[in-house]
Parts: C-alpha cells; structure tokens; sequence
C-alpha cells in the first residue's frame, strides 16, 4: 500500500473539532427533554453536624413532585470504594447516598428536591427545615493524626484508615547508616479543586413499559458506571439501564466516578415514571465533586560522597476527607510505587498513612499519585545536589537508571523496559539555554529580578485499567465504524482511531466513525482513566482493523478471483497489486450483506504491566522581589512516548497537562478553615486557575524509545504534562532563591504572597 496520507504519525487535525469550535457540540445539559423536571440537591453548610430534617412544608409547596432525605433511600447501597489492600484489608466507612442525621464535609448531601421548574425546586430546598447541631471537625492530614483531633469516623482511631509500608525497611536503614550525607525534605502538594469546563450533569428518562431507565451522563465511561448503580446502589439488573455519554467536557479522572445524584435522578425517575434532569452549579462542584492532591511528605536520601543514592525513606500521609471515593486510597499508594523515579535506588522504603478529615473526599486527578510521586523524588534530588554541592544534571546523571539496565526492577516491584533518561535531560538542557544561563540571570539582576532555572525528570506507569475491546465493521457505503468502550472527555479519540484505521485501509479520517459511550450500542467497557486509551484501546482497533481487512480480503478476493496475498488496501478500495482490477468497500459491503461476520472484526487488549513513558521538564522562571510575582519565561519538554500517533495531538496534551501544573505549582489551592472546616476557596472569586498569560511559550520535542510491552509500542501521554510540571517549576523558583537569598524551601503554591514573605525573611535573617 502508498503511504498514507492520515495514518499513525501524521499530524492529522483534529475531526471532532469543527462541530465544537461551531458551537454544535451536544454535552448532557444540552440534553432537555420537554416534559423533564428539575432537580436540585440540598447540602449541609456544616463541616461537621448532627441534624434533623423536616421537609413536610417543602413536599406541599406548589410544583414540587418529590423530596428525598435519607428515609426514602435507606435501602439504596451506598457508593462503594473498588480499592483495598491485599495484603492488610480494611473495612470502608458507609457512603450513603443520602446520609442520616449526621454530615461529616460542607457539601455533604441531605435532600434531593425535584420540581417542575428549577424556581420551584429552589423554593422549595429553600422551605425544608433542618435543625443543625454543629460537632468539633478536623481540616489537614497533618492535624488529622494530632493526639486528641476531632474523630470523623468513631471506628476508626486517630482518623487512620490504614498505616501500611512499602519497600526494605532493613536495607533502608542499612543504606543511611552508611551515608556520607542525608538530604532532607518536608513538603505539601495541595488539595486541588479539579475544574473543568462542563460541570457534571445528569438526565434519566423511564419507560415504563419496560420498566427500563435511559440515563444522559457527561462521564469517563459508561459501562462501569451503569454496574456500579445498578449492581452496588440500585439493586437492579443492568439490562434495566441504558447509560449515554453524549460530548463530555473535560473530567481529568473526576467524572470517571459514580456520584450521589446520578442514583437519587435514577430514583426519582422511576417513582415518578417521568424524566428527571440535574445539572451542576459550579458552586456544587466545588463542595460536591470529588478534589485532587493533598498529601504531607517528609522524604529522605542517603547521599554517597560521589553523590550516589544510597537508599530513600518516605513518609506520606495522604488525605482521603471525609468519606471514600472509588479509587480514593489507591492515589496514595499505589503513587508512592512511583517514589524511587528514574534512579538506580534498591534500599527504598515508604510508610503509608490515608486518614480522614471533615473535607470533600479526595480521589484521581490528572495523574492520580504520579504527579505526587513526581513531585517529591524530583525535590528530594534537587535538595540532595544542593547539600553535596552538585549541579541537578549532574546529581542526576550519575543516578539514573541505565539504558543497558532495561529491563530494570525497581525497588518497589515496577518494570521499567525502555528508555534513555539522559538523552532527554540533555536535550531539554540543550534547547533551554542551560549553559547560558547565567548571562541571562545576571542581565535579570541588573534590572532587579532574581532569574531561576531547574528541571524535573519524571516516569509514571499507565495503561493499566484493564481490558479493552474494540469492535470495526463495514458500513454499507464503505465508511468504517469503530465501537469501543473508551469514553473522550477531550482528548481526540475520534482522530486517533480513525489515523489506526487508516493507516490499515488508506481511509481518509471523515470516512471514519468511532462510536463510544452507549451500553446499548457498545458491549463492554472500561471508560477512560490512567492514559490508557491509546496503549490498550489502541491496540484493540488496530487488531479488529486487522482482522477486518483479512475478512475484506478474502472477500475481494471471491470477487477478483485473485489470491489473498495478491491484494492490497488503497483508499477504501481492495486492489490486486501491480494492476487496475480493484473493488471499492462499498461493493464489498454489499457482497458481504449476507453475513454480517464477515463485515466486522473484534479485539481485546490488555495490559497488566502497563508502560512508561517518562521525559524532562525544564523551565526558567523571573522574580520579582518586590512583589514576590513569579513569570515564566521558557519552558521545554522533552519526553519519551514511544511511539507518536499524532504529532499535534500529543503536543496538545502535553500543553494542557503542563497548564494543569503551572495552576497548581503557582496559584491553585483548596483552602479549608482549620477551626471549622469551611472551604474557604468556594468559588472562582478566591480559587485561582491558570490562564493563558500565566504559562510561557513550550517547547515540545520527543526523543522515543519504544515501549517493548505494548504491540503499537506506545506510552501513555495524557497525563504526562501534569506529572512533570509542578516540580519543574519549584525546582526552578527555589533555584532562583537560594543562589539569592538562602531559601531552600517553598510549599506549592508558590504565590507572590508566599514568595515575598519568603526573601523578607531571608533579608532580615542577614547579617546587617
């Protein structure tokens, strides 16, 4: 076959983009059928409190239909938590739906008002009567495990879930008894609100003669979301439920989860036998969706005189707030697997805490523990090139793990089984102007501004969710369909699929039709999460592609009385190579009509180990020292996925993972009260996301080495940006300070407020 013009590795634009730049997207809100009611949930303006709910005066009032409090749910399941350890399994606190006579977070849940106007149903949760008894509440992983905090859960003491180890602890202690030198660090990565641009919404719609639930969902997929409300909550079958995802708005794993009003809408739709439709304010998601991040660390290194890593010890407690989410306890844990990075470090040891808090719970975000892991070896490096005098490159070339070491364990049990770290960080240096930089931080000097430069290298492990099948078939004009159980929130699906098929069949991608994100039309799923669209989806389309073009060829074949291995795909045409005699799909659809088997081809792929893809973030910052405002003024990446489906695709997630990390490294932070568990930061007038000036121009280049474990020899990139970022950036910054001023320690974020307290310290610390 020619080459083609749109197959994988071709920077092939975006196809869905033209619908939604136009306005012509269809998202859940858009989603309004005309006889739908309204609903509305109210929500404890208490971070901790016994109540009593009367809502007799609400029910009555005009156009309301249906109130429900914790008595009318009392026999729904609650939402489950899917993870545990193994090993020291723990028992879950109950996650009721709606929960009785007692809240533990602002925002938790107490009633669900459905009415036929949404001004109806304001006034209506505004008339429902609840008497508050407001209890001590704890804010912060930190004072969570303080002698005498406040108690979320009485069945669990000192609000520990579980206090778990990883690792050697003998040959950790071994490895610093021996040290030359031991470097230190103890640090924050904040509580982060995970804002996207489409709140969640919900619609469902019942028929009652079959007794059968249609439910809208702007999700991360749909399959495993309808058998957690069926199976976990509703106790119902699922054939009873029918679950789409029409265009879903950004989710970054916050809307891969089941929630409390997709069940109470599930509810309230069939005791009512209407449609019932919901749809978030930001103010709901800001108490009522799941948030990201909030760790406390304290990491050590055991230096060698040569700089040498000898062995690390990690200290993580991770806050789960005030209930489970479904994969909450996994971020912590399974990101401390990631501690030891890039480095050849064998004597490692981490102690796990995840503790309880009267805060909204906590669960996967962009990354979900990577970008934590991330963040604390690449500031522990730093700190360990600082106390030996070392420069960060060089710290870390004489650490990294070989590429003759490949395939290399590390100490937690990961098996890296490609790469060249070095090769990245040199290329990364080498665009960044790394040798000059200090003629440009003196020219910054001279006009008072305190210039930084500092770089993180990172690895994370993804394309593990499980198995993915894709089924492609023939359409009867000729176009290819793909169905596959993947759900985009935004990350080109649409594109990447139809470049697979291309590249099999000369297609061109508007002749291309990938269908996900129905359980009717789909027959299995796992939705997105983890980076692992494109390592196992992937996968799956080009091998029923495949399959596919083999039952096309044996069919054109028939028609051309020709020899299999005499054709060849051209352009959606069968054609006997070195000839003319060709047949076009859509007479071989026509051929095949008789048998639909022979018009389609199914996969599955799945990947236990999953990949690793890994690269370098370099980034130069400016400060100034009378307002402590931080700008970046260059940015590289240089990172390592593989193998690369589509130029403009990848550099598009690695801009917008990179964005996700300024807004957490500079500004973003979900700030609770201390004293009574209020979120201070409630609304977008006191949170803080990036906008475009707050970035710099990146630039992107990838040096890959493919993955020997993933037959397309991808590594998942969707989150990549996210993960190397946020210790970039503070590498920098601290960089900066210290040469300036002896600081070697900043929390994120690094706000100009934090910045200038920081050097006004330092100044009256100086000898005067």
């Amino acid at each position: 076959m020619p080459p083609v013009k749109f197959g994988v590795g071709q920077s092939v634009r975006r196809k869905e983009d033209d619908a939604l730049i136009r306005g012509r997207g269809r998202y859940t809100d858009d989603h309004a059928p005309a006889a739908a009611l309204h609903a509305l949930v109210l929500r404890s303006p208490h971070a901790h409190a016994t109540f009593r709910i009367d809502a007799s005066r609400a029910r009555a009032m005009p156009g309301v239909s249906l109130v429900l409090t914790a008595e009318e749910t009392r026999d729904l399941g609650g939402l489950p938590c899917l993870f545990n350890l193994p090993d020291d399994p723990f028992t879950p606190p109950p996650y009721p739906i709606l929960p009785s006579g007692e809240v533990r977070h602002v925002g938790d849940a107490v009633a669900f008002v459905v009415a036929d106007t949404l001004a109806h149903a304001r006034d209506a949760i505004e008339a429902i009567e609840v008497d508050w008894t407001p209890l001590p509440a704890v804010v912060g992983a930190a004072n969570a495990v303080k002698p005498g905090a406040p108690q979320v859960w009485p069945d669990h003491a000192g609000n520990v879930l579980f206090d778990v180890s990883i690792g050697n602890k003998a040959a950790m202690q071994d490895a610093f008894a021996k040290a030359h030198a031991v470097a230190e660090i103890s640090i924050v990565n904040p509580r982060i609100v995970t804002n996207y641009m489409e709140t969640r919404a919900a619609v469902c719609e019942y028929d009652a003669k079959r007794d059968h639930l249609t439910m809208t969902i702007g999700s991360q997929g749909s399959h495993r979301l309808r058998e957690i409300l069926c199976q976990n909550i509703l106790h119902m079958p699922i054939e009873k439920m029918r679950v789409i995802c029409p265009d879903v708005g950004g989710g970054f794993g916050t809307k891969l989860f089941p929630y409390r009003e997709y069940a109470l809408i599930a509810v309230a739709s069939r005791q009512l036998r209407r449609t019932v439709k919901w749809t978030a304010e930001r103010a709901d998601h800001f108490v009522g969706d799941s948030q990201g991040r909030d760790n406390v660390t304290t990491a050590r290194m055991a230096l060698a005189a040569d700089g040498r890593f000898l062995g690390m010890d990690v200290d993580l407690i991770g806050d789960m707030g005030a209930y489970l989410s479904t994969f909450g306890p996994y971020i912590p844990h399974g990101g401390a697997g990631m501690l030891p990075g890039l480095y050849d470090v064998q004597a490692f040891h981490c102690r796990i805490r995840t503790v309880f808090t009267n805060t909204v719970p906590v669960d996967a975000y962009r990354g979900a523990g990577r970008p934590e892991a991330a963040y604390v070896v690449e500031r522990l490096v730093d700190a360990s090139a600082r106390k030996l005098g070392m420069s960060p490159d060089a710290i870390r070339r004489k650490n990294f793990i070989s590429p003759r070491a490949m395939p290399y364990t590390t100490a937690t049990g990961k098996v890296y089984d490609s790469g060249d770290f070095t090769a990245h960080m040199k290329r990364a240096m080498e665009i960044g102007g790394w040798k000059d930089f200090a003629r440009r931080a003196r020219a910054a000097k001279k006009q008072g501004l305190v210039r930084g430069i500092g770089f993180a290298s990172y690895v994370e492990v993804c394309g593990t969710m499980g198995e993915e099948t894709a089924n492609v078939r023939l359409d009867p004009n000729g176009d290819v369909t793909v169905l596959i159980g993947s759900q985009s929130s935004g990350q080109g699906h649409q594109t990447a699929y139809a470049q697979i098929v291309a590249d099999q069949f000369g297609i061109p991608p508007e002749r291309v039709h990938v269908i996900q994100g129905d359980t009717d039309l789909v027959a299995t799923g796992l939705g997105t999460g983890g980076s692992s669209a494109i390592p196992s989806g992937g996968v799956s389309v080009q091998r029923a592609t495949r399959q596919l073009g083999e039952n096309l060829k044996k069919l054109a074949a028939d028609a051309l009385e020709a020899g299999v291995g005499d054709l060849e795909f051209d352009e959606a045409t069968v054609r006997v190579a070195g000839t003319d005699r060709s047949i076009t799909f859509a007479d071989l659809a026509k051929r095949g009509a008789g048998d639909p088997d022979q018009l389609s081809g199914s996969a599955m792929f799945s990947s236990a180990d999953g990949t690793f893809p890994n690269g370098t973030h370099l980034v130069e910052v400016e400060i100034d020292p009378s307002t402590g405002v931080t700008r970046l003024v260059n940015y590289v990446v240089v990172d390592d996925f593989g193998v690369t489906l589509n130029p403009l695709l990848l550099a598009g997630q690695v801009h917008g993972g990179a964005m996700q990390g300024i807004g957490q490294a500079l500004m973003e932070r979900a700030v609770y009260d201390t004293s009574d568990g209020q979120l201070v930061t409630g609304t977008f007038m006191d949170y803080a996301l990036p906008r475009a000036a707050d970035g710099a121009p990146i630039t992107f280049e990838t040096h890959n080495v493919p993955c020997v474990t993933n037959p397309l020899g991808v590594k998942g990139a969707g989150e990549a940006g996210a993960i190397g970022s946020c210790p970039a950036i503070m590498n920098a910054i601290i960089d900066g300070l210290w040469r300036e001023y002896g600081i070697e320690h900043i929390d994120m974020p690094a706000t100009p407020e934090r910045v200038w307290m920081a050097i006004s310290e330092a100044e009256r610390r100086k000898p005067q």
